[in-house]
């Protein structure tokens, strides 16, 4: 869609909580496509991983290190879910989305940006590492297979985290762009509840034909589910050149994020 070559991404960012190998799966990425001259790297930030990537590969263009980087977000969430628990596994899908961001003569299309972490909500949503058993070295059976539980979730507690923090990281994003609410095309936000976006556009005062969403679609698809929704808004027509976009991701760690983009 960018028609760029595979030889000339400089940086891969695969945004992603699921890798298919614990030690990251980007060179995985690097190697199928064939982008021999890329570095690449995981980045995970769960549900916000994919906007805080969109302002790494924005940083590196800025600096002029690298000139066009590919920016993931994957999550294979199914992998992880208790599916005896319907308050989590109802809720979860899979999915693959991508960006290219290239360096360009002029205003930056990455308008605003803001970025958040509170870790003393990680209690809310997580999966965490259960340990091993690990046997003495002189032990003649195998050490046991290192394993995370299935994802937990305070329902409540996340939702009404997203309400407050979306608004607000969007606020703080638009204040850095120089811009107003008024000026939003569309609010994109990471597809995890239809309750959370439609309250978030409302603090927002941004009418709910404004707001981007497949949720009923895919379900949440962590990382993923900014770019899935992206694309299809852009091949359906809705997101056009110039159109002003409100990005927010929020999920585990706590982590929030926001990006005023200008697409194209």
């Amino acid at each position: 869609m960018a028609n760029l070559a595979a030889e000339d991404v400089d940086m891969i960012l695969l945004a992603t909580s699921s890798p298919d190998d614990l030690f990251g799966s980007a060179c995985q990425v690097q190697a199928l496509i064939g982008a021999k001259n890329a570095v690449a790297f995981d980045l995970t930030a769960a549900c916000s991983g994919f906007v805080l990537g969109l302002t790494t590969a924005a940083n590196y263009i800025r600096t002029k290190t690298y000139r066009n980087i590919l920016v993931i977000g994957a999550d294979a969430l199914s992998r992880y879910v208790d599916w005896r628990d319907r308050s989590t596994c109802i809720l979860f899908g899979d999915g693959c989305g991508a960006v290219v961001m290239s360096a360009q003569e002029g205003q930056c299309s990455l308008l605003g940006m803001n970025m958040n972490s509170d870790g003393t909500g990680q209690k809310h949503l997580k999966a965490l590492y259960c340990g091993t058993g690990l046997k003495a070295l002189n032990d003649s059976e195998a050490s046991s297979l290192g394993s995370y539980t299935n994802i937990q979730m305070n329902g409540q507690d996340v939702f009404k985290f997203a309400v407050r923090a979306v608004p607000a990281v969007v606020d703080k994003a638009l204040e850095q762009a120089g811009m107003e609410r008024s000026e939003i095309d569309w609010l994109l936000l990471h597809q995890a509840n239809q309750r959370i976006l439609n309250a978030a556009a409302d603090r927002l005062g941004i009418s709910h034909d404004k707001v981007v969403s497949n949720l009923e679609e895919y379900g949440n698809t962590s990382a993923a589910s900014i770019p899935l929704a992206l694309d299809e808004a852009v091949r359906g027509g809705s997101i056009k050149q110039g159109d002003v976009v409100a990005i927010a991701g929020f999920g585990a760690g706590l982590t929030w994020a926001s990006a005023i983009v200008r697409w194209g």
